[in-house]
C-alpha cells in the first residue's frame, strides 16, 4: 500500500490576512512612493503641510481665526498617519500592521477596522500635541494607530483563554498587563536613549505610539460590541 503525500503548499499567512489590510498596506506604501519621488521641494512641502507639528496648534489656538483655516489644522491628524520618514519606516509599519491587522480586521470588519485605525491614529495625534505643545518638531507615521492595532490584537488573541461572553482578555488580565508594562517600557527607553535613530533631526515619537496602543486597548471592547451587534 503506497500513501501519497500531499505537496501542495498552504496558503502563505500574507494570502490569509483579509483584502482589507493588504490594501491599507498598499495605501501606506503607495503614499509614501508617491511623495518621495514627486520632483523639486514637493516632498519637503507636503511634509510641512500635512505632518502633525504641535506649534502649528500652539499658534492656532492664539489666533482668532487660524491662518490655515479650521480644515487645514484638523486635516494633519489624519494625513499624518500616511506619512513616512522614509521606506524603513513604512516597512516597519507595515510589517506590524500585517502582524496584527488581520485578527482586529477579522473581528470588526472592514469599514469598522478603518475606522478603529483612524481614531487610534486620532488619539496618538492628540496625546502628543499635548505633552509637545508648542513643539516645532513633525511627528509622521503610522505607528500610533498601529500600536492600537497591537493592543486590540493581544486582547483578542488571549480573549480565549482569558475573555468573558466579549471573546476579550480583560485589561488587567495577566497577559495584557505583562504585554502593556512591556510595550511602555521599550517606548520610554526608546525616547530617552533614542534608540533606532540615525541622526539629530529623528524623534522617536514613544508618548503617540503610547497614546494609540491605550486607545486601541480600551476602545477594542466598545468598538467589537458594535460590530457584533450588526452582524447579529
Amino acid at each position: 500500500m503506497a500513501f501519497l503525500q500531499d505537496n501542495r503548499p498552504s496558503r502563505a499567512p500574507l494570502l490569509n490576512a483579509p483584502p482589507i489590510v493588504l490594501w491599507l498596506i498598499g495605501l501606506l506604501l503607495a503614499t509614501h512612493a508617491l511623495r518621495v519621488f514627486l520632483p523639486g521641494s514637493l516632498p519637503d512641502d507636503i511634509l510641512v503641510a500635512y505632518s502633525l507639528t504641535p506649534a502649528r496648534y500652539a499658534a492656532a489656538l492664539a489666533q482668532a481665526m487660524p491662518a490655515d483655516g479650521v480644515i487645514g489644522v484638523i486635516i494633519p491628524f489624519i494625513t499624518y498617519m500616511f506619512l513616512h520618514a522614509d521606506f524603513t519606516h513604512v516597512g516597519i509599519n507595515s510589517l506590524w500592521l500585517l502582524v496584527f491587522g488581520p485578527i482586529v480586521a477579522r473581528r470588526l470588519g472592514n469599514s469598522r477596522f478603518l475606522l478603529f485605525f483612524l481614531v487610534c491614529g486620532v488619539a496618538a495625534a492628540l496625546v502628543h500635541v499635548a505633552v509637545y505643545w508648542g513643539s516645532p518638531m513633525q511627528v509622521v507615521g503610522a505607528s500610533g494607530a498601529v500600536s492600537g492595532l497591537m493592543a486590540a490584537g493581544m486582547r483578542l488573541l488571549y480573549g480565549r483563554l482569558y475573555g468573558g461572553a466579549d471573546g476579550l482578555a480583560p485589561i488587567f488580565s495577566k497577559p495584557i498587563l505583562g504585554f502593556s508594562a512591556v510595550w511602555i517600557i521599550a517606548n520610554v527607553l526608546s525616547g530617552i536613549f533614542r534608540i533606532g535613530v540615525s541622526d539629530d533631526l529623528t524623534l522617536i515619537a514613544w508618548v503617540a505610539h503610547l497614546g494609540g496602543f491605550f486607545a486601541g486597548l480600551i476602545l477594542i471592547g466598545p468598538f467589537g460590541r458594535r460590530a457584533e451587534s450588526y452582524s447579529a
